[in-house]
């Protein structure tokens, strides 16, 4: 049985229906302030990461575990989390972490998902960690203004980033949660292109086929807007990410196409697929 965390997330709900083959026994676990649509075949259990023992109904039994934790998980405790997955029977652990881990190591926006990275590397268990940039998906922030006025606000209009499709960092994790050939291996997942906030804004005008205007946020108008839904060290460290990006967060990574053997799908592939939320 594979378990994931996080199912009613962008990339959980792409997982799933992944895992949903023939033959396979999946659980997908979600707090339940959302409501969930599962797949055919695959149970839902309610649980919470902040509380560790909720998780037993959904482990017992488990060979894999997808383990995504909200925001940095800073408040997770995460020895007792691990400690539950190995009484209840689990094997593996597929990791969904940062590149920030790597690129931003001193920063305490990150700092937590470095500490949990650490404890699953000693868990005993096996590992893989997914390590992904920004994605595409933070695009959905912009889907209010583009449906009423036709118009997108962000920082640093041209500075580029390789942002990754959700749904590209959900095809690597079903194949490393099956295969264990991928155990004790760190993976960095990006896009296959530097894309700025202008280039999206241009994608999704092409994808919604009327234009979109841009307007550049100073940073101190961005930061002021993020504050309102994410703490102040996230804020401070995603702005220097999107404004002054380390060579290495501007790499594009060959990891998604190494373990899927094509190459990652570009930002306009997935304003093309998710248009309709932009109408």
């Amino acid at each position: 049985m594979i378990v994931v965390t996080g199912a009613t997330g962008n990339v959980g709900q792409a997982l799933l229906p992944l895992l949903a083959t023939p033959g396979a026994t999946v659980t997908a676990v979600s707090r339940g302030q959302r409501p969930i649509s599962t797949p055919d075949g695959v149970r839902h259990e309610h649980a919470d990461l902040e509380q560790p023992e909720t998780l037993r109904p959904a482990l017992d039994g488990a060979e894999a575990l997808f383990l995504l934790v909200a925001g940095a998980g800073a408040h997770l405790d995460m020895p007792e989390i691990l400690r539950v997955a190995v009484d209840s029977g689990v094997k593996r652990i597929v990791l969904q972490s940062s590149q920030a881990v790597a690129t931003r190591p001193e920063a305490p926006s990150h700092a937590p998902l470095h500490t949990i990275e650490e404890n699953v590397r000693r868990s005993g268990l096996g590992w893989t960690i997914l390590r992904p940039g920004g994605f595409a998906s933070n695009t959905f922030a912009w889907a209010e203004p583009i449906r009423a006025g036709r118009s997108v606000s962000a920082p640093f209009g041209d500075v580029g980033l390789p942002v990754i499709d959700p749904a590209d960092i959900a095809e690597v994790a079903a194949v490393v949660l099956r295969d264990r050939g991928h155990d004790g291996h760190t993976y960095e997942l990006t896009g296959p292109a530097l894309s700025t906030p202008r280039d999206r804004a241009a994608d999704l005008a092409a994808a919604l086929g009327e234009p979109i205007g841009f307007t550049e946020q100073t940073p101190g108008e961005a930061r002021e807007q993020m504050l309102r839904f994410m703490p102040p060290p996230v804020v401070d460290g995603t702005l220097a990410i999107l404004g002054t990006p380390t060579p290495r967060e501007q790499r594009i990574s060959p990891d998604v196409a190494t373990v899927l053997g094509r190459p990652p799908r570009p930002f306009a592939a997935w304003a093309a697929r998710h248009v309709d939320a932009f109408r």
